[in-house]
């Protein structure tokens, strides 16, 4: 099944897509959804009693960020093998992790604007949704634990992130970081046996990678950070990103005002974000 946070009559509400549009529930968001232990039961029991006449076809309805109110986004970086080969570096033997809040993550559809960035970057990555609480979990109690995946473009603010050797402030951006459109439940989706992550900036592929060369699969990113902190329903780790982003090119190449960064995984959906670049003149020169 695939979950999302719509609009309905002014507010959030967590609904399931259905072939002929979507279904509300009960729960505000796909966040507090999942922060119900029972979330499976209580959607199929919707869709088994619904009325016909409760489902909104999906052309009249706005997609909101799926999950807003995660207690912790974790993001690994160099994970893709493909690319660290060809960057010229061995695979590493344990993930490179960081943090982003809770409100650096923004909806499918909105737009991103950057302030204080002119190097504004674009990174294409699988997200895994946690469906259960872990501490200290096996890689098969991860796995087990997963409640699906959605599709996240970590878009980075690449001038901000080279000032120190720690990548934070060039990452966590208010609002810089979209999700969605919806979150794919774990059975319809399995990134082991590969699926594609695309992006395209004005219709122009610039990123187009396979799942299964990742070097630490969804399960084992799970199993590796509930080692040191637990997660708990509604956390999201976002898996790393394949080759082809603008600091990698020669010369690099970074998104300009007005752009349209798309963001794909088939099977999941695709993000549409218009870039805003308002940055002062004081503020370029620094």
């Amino acid at each position: 099944m695939k979950l999302a946070t719509i609009q309905l009559e002014g507010e959030a509400r967590a609904a399931v897509q259905l072939a002929s549009g979507y279904l509300p529930l009960a729960a505000g968001s796909v966040s507090e959804l999942l922060a119900d232990g029972a979330w499976e039961q209580q959607v199929e029991a919707a869709m088994a009693s619904h009325q016909e006449s409760e489902i909104l076809p999906a052309s009249s309805v706005a997609l909101f960020n799926p999950l807003p109110t995660p207690a912790k986004v974790i993001c690994c970086g160099l994970n893709y093998s493909e690319h660290i080969l060809e960057m010229g570096r061995e695979l590493p033997q344990h993930p490179t992790l960081f943090a982003k809040f809770a409100d650096t993550l923004t909806g499918p559809t909105e737009t991103i604007t950057s302030r204080h960035s002119q190097n504004v970057d674009w990174e294409a990555e699988l997200a895994v949704v946690v469906g259960e609480r872990l501490s200290g979990a096996t890689i098969e109690e991860a796995a087990g634990a997963i409640a699906g995946y959605t599709v996240a473009n970590d878009v980075s603010m690449r001038d901000w992130q080279r000032r120190t050797l720690q990548w934070f402030q060039g990452k966590a951006y208010d609002a810089s970081t979209p999700i969605g459109p919806v979150v794919a439940t774990a059975d319809e989706i399995d990134p082991e046996a590969g699926v594609e992550v695309i992006c395209r900036i004005n219709g122009e592929e610039v990123q187009r990678g396979n799942t299964k060369t990742l070097v630490f699969s969804a399960a084992a990113l799970l199993a590796y950070a509930s080692q040191f902190t637990t997660l708990i329903p509604g956390d999201i780790i976002l898996t790393g990103t394949p080759g082809g982003v603008g600091m990698g090119m020669e010369p690099p190449r970074f998104l300009n005002d007005g752009d349209v960064l798309e963001t794909e995984i088939p099977g999941i959906g695709t993000l549409s974000n218009k870039i805003s670049i308002r940055v002062a003149a004081d503020a370029a020169a620094q």
